[in-house]
C-alpha cells in the first residue's frame, strides 16, 4: 500500500480485517464509496487470525459460517467438516480476500489507537500505533466480540520459570508439548477445546478447574460428496431459513424442521421418559440447539434443571472416576446462562492417566513460583508450561481499549462507564457516523455471528446510499432512541435466568466492568424485523444533518 494513501480522506474508515471488515470493504466499494481497512495484524482473518490454538474449531456449522452475499462463493468453496477448524476458515478468508481483490484496500500492522470526531469537517481522524493518522466521513468498527484476551495479571505469572501460553495469543510456529509437565488454567470454551489436544502431547497435564462448564458432544463429521450436493442443491432455502430462525447457525441444517418444535410449553409437561427422550435427540444431533429443546428452558429454573441432570449423568457415564466426573459437573448457574461448550473428546480426556482435574474452588491457585504453580494448601504442581485459557474482554473490549472521542471530546469510556448504551447495538448517541459491527445489544454471539454481520453491513450500507441521496452529512442515534432501545433489552433479559451466571455475557469475567448484558436476547428474527422497520420508517431514532459548504464532503 503506499505511502501516500495515509493523508488521503476517505468516505469510510474501517478497523478491522476480519469477517465484518473484509464484507464492509467489499459491500462499500461496490456501491462506490472509498473505503480503506486499517488491520493490527500482518495478515487478515482477524480472530481466526489472531487465534490458532490445537483444536479450534468454530461451533456453527461450516456451510452456514460463511458469507451468503455470493452465490458463486457459495458453490466454489468446499468445506471439509461440518464444524470447521481454524486452519480452514482462516483458509477462507484469504480466498475470499483475494477472490474480491481487497487487499489492496487493506493497511496491515496498523493497530488503531484512536479516533476523533471533528464536528467543523464533519469527519473522523483515525491514528495508529504506527504514527498514520486518517480521515473519513465515516467510521466502521469491525472489531470483533472476542478479540481481546483476559489476560494473566502478572501476580498469577509470579517467578514461574517456564513457558506459558495464552490460547488467544498463541504463537504462529507449532508449539510441541511432547515430554512436558503441562497446566491449563481455565475450563471455558478454550480449555475444552485444547484440553484433548494437549493430553495426547504431554506427559502429564495438570487442568485447574474454577467453575466447570457445561459441554456439548459437537458430534462432528466429514462432509462427504453426497453432503456436498445436497447443499448445493438446497442452500438458497436453508440460508434464508437461518436468516429468520430464532438462534442462526447452530444445530443440523440436514435435520428436518420438525425436531425444532417443542411437544410442550414446558419441559416440566412432559414425562421424565420423553424429556430425556427428546433431550437425547438433541445430544446425538450435536450442536448448540439443545438449550432450545423446550421454550421454558433459559426462563424457569426448575426446568433448566432437567437439563442439566441429564447431561450430569451424561458426564457421568462417560468419565470413569467418580470423583473427577462429579467435578466436572456445573453447578451454580443454569445451563444456557453461560455459552455452553462444543466439545471434542473433552470429557475422554479425564479418563487417560496423564491427565489430572485439580479444582481450584477448593484449594484456590495461591501463586505461580519458578517450578510450577502453588495453591492456597501448598500443594506444588512441578510444570514445564503453562497455558492460559482464561478468555476474552467480550464486546467492548477492543473499542474502549481504543480512545475514541465524539461531539465535544467525550470519550466512548466516558459514555459507557455505566455500561455500553447503543441503539439496535448499531450506532451511539454523540458519536456521529460511527457505526459499530456486533456492537452492544446487538445479537452478535447468541447467533451465527457472520449471518449477523451481513445484516449489520447490508443495514449500515443502506443508510449510507439513502444519506448520499439526501445530501446528508451526519447521522447519529438520538438519546431517546438509544435509551428506549436499551430499557427494551434489558426487560427481556430480566425474564430469563441470564443474571442468575457470573459470565462474559454480562462481562462478569473483567475486574471493574459495569455488569450489564452485552448480547440482545430477543432473537435474530425480532432483531432483523426492528432494523427493518427502522429503515422503512426512514429511519426512525436517528438523527441527520445536511452538508454545508464549511464540511467538505469527498466523493468517490
Amino acid at each position: 500500500m503506499p505511502e501516500q494513501l495515509s493523508s488521503q480522506v476517505y468516505d469510510a474508515v474501517i478497523v478491522g480485517a476480519g469477517h465484518s471488515g473484509l464484507y464492509l470493504l467489499h459491500k462499500l466499494r461496490g456501491l462506490g464509496f472509498n473505503a480503506i481497512v486499517l488491520e493490527a495484524e500482518d495478515d487478515v482473518g482477524g480472530t481466526w487470525y489472531r487465534n490458532r490454538y490445537p483444536g479450534l474449531r468454530c461451533d456453527v456449522e461450516s456451510v452456514l459460517y460463511s458469507y451468503s452475499f455470493d452465490e458463486t462463493l457459495d458453490q466454489e468453496w468446499e468445506w471439509s467438516e461440518r464444524f470447521p477448524a481454524q486452519p480452514e476458515i482462516l483458509s477462507y478468508l484469504h480466498h475470499v480476500a483475494d477472490r474480491f481483490d481487497l487487499r489492496k484496500d487493506i493497511l496491515l500492522n496498523q493497530k488503531v489507537t484512536g479516533a476523533t470526531w471533528d464536528q467543523s469537517l464533519f469527519r473522523w481522524t483515525v491514528a495508529t500505533a504506527s504514527g498514520r493518522t486518517l480521515q473519513g466521513r465515516f467510521c466502521l468498527m469491525a472489531t470483533g466480540i472476542l478479540s481481546v484476551p483476559s489476560l494473566p495479571s502478572p501476580e498469577l505469572l509470579g517467578d514461574f520459570a517456564g513457558e506459558w501460553y495464552h490460547t488467544a495469543n498463541w504463537p504462529k510456529v507449532p508449539v510441541s508439548f511432547a515430554g512436558k509437565r503441562v497446566g491449563v488454567i481455565g475450563t471455558g470454551s478454550s480449555a475444552v477445546q485444547v484440553i484433548p489436544r494437549l493430553a495426547e502431547q504431554a506427559e502429564h497435564l495438570y487442568v485447574f478447574q474454577r467453575t466447570p462448564a457445561f459441554a456439548i458432544p459437537a458430534q462432528n463429521y466429514a462432509l462427504d460428496a453426497e453432503y456436498q450436493a445436497w447443499w448445493r442443491t438446497n442452500f438458497r432455502d436453508i440460508r434464508e431459513k437461518n436468516r429468520w430462525a430464532q438462534i442462526v447457525g447452530f444445530g443440523d441444517t440436514r435435520m428436518d424442521d420438525s425436531y425444532r418444535v417443542p411437544p410442550v410449553a414446558s419441559a416440566l409437561d412432559a414425562t421424565r421418559e420423553e424429556r430425556e427422550a427428546r433431550y437425547q435427540t438433541f445430544w446425538d444431533m450435536g450442536g448448540g440447539q439443545i438449550t432450545l429443546a423446550y421454550p421454558d428452558l433459559i426462563v424457569n429454573e426448575e426446568s433448566n434443571r432437567t437439563l442439566a441432570d441429564f447431561t450430569a449423568a451424561k458426564i457421568d457415564e462417560i468419565v470413569a472416576d467418580p470423583v473427577t466426573a462429579d467435578a466436572l459437573k456445573p453447578r451454580g448457574f443454569p445451563l444456557g446462562t453461560k455459552r455452553p461448550c462444543l466439545e471434542i473428546g473433552y470429557y475422554e480426556a479425564f479418563n487417560r492417566d496423564n491427565v489430572n482435574l485439580i479444582d481450584v474452588r477448593k484449594d484456590p491457585i495461591g501463586r505461580t513460583a519458578a517450578e510450577g504453580i502453588v495453591t492456597a494448601s501448598g500443594a506444588t504442581y512441578d510444570l514445564d508450561a503453562i497455558v492460559f485459557a482464561t478468555g476474552y474482554d467480550a464486546v467492548t473490549g477492543a473499542l474502549l481499549r481504543m480512545d475514541v472521542r465524539g461531539v465535544d471530546g467525550l470519550s466512548l469510556a466516558e459514555k459507557w462507564a455505566d455500561g455500553p448504551v447503543a441503539y439496535l447495538g448499531l450506532m451511539t448517541e454523540g458519536f456521529p457516523n460511527l457505526f459499530l459491527v456486533l456492537g452492544p445489544t446487538s445479537p452478535s454471539a447468541f447467533t451465527n455471528c457472520v449471518s449477523s454481520i451481513e445484516q449489520h453491513v447490508d443495514w449500515i450500507a443502506d443508510l449510507l446510499v439513502d444519506m448520499r441521496e439526501r445530501g446528508d452529512a451526519t447521522v447519529e442515534a438520538t438519546a431517546e432512541a438509544e435509551e428506549a432501545w436499551s430499557e427494551h433489552a434489558a426487560s427481556l433479559v430480566q425474564m430469563t435466568l441470564f443474571p442468575k451466571a457470573s459470565s462474559w455475557y454480562m462481562g462478569d469475567n473483567i475486574p471493574g466492568k459495569p455488569r450489564r448484558m452485552l448480547i440482545y436476547i430477543g432473537g435474530m428474527a425480532a432483531y432483523r424485523t426492528k432494523c427493518d422497520d427502522v429503515a422503512r420508517s426512514g429511519y426512525v431514532g436517528l438523527a441527520r444533518s445536511k452538508e454545508s459548504e464549511s464540511a467538505p464532503v469527498v466523493r468517490s
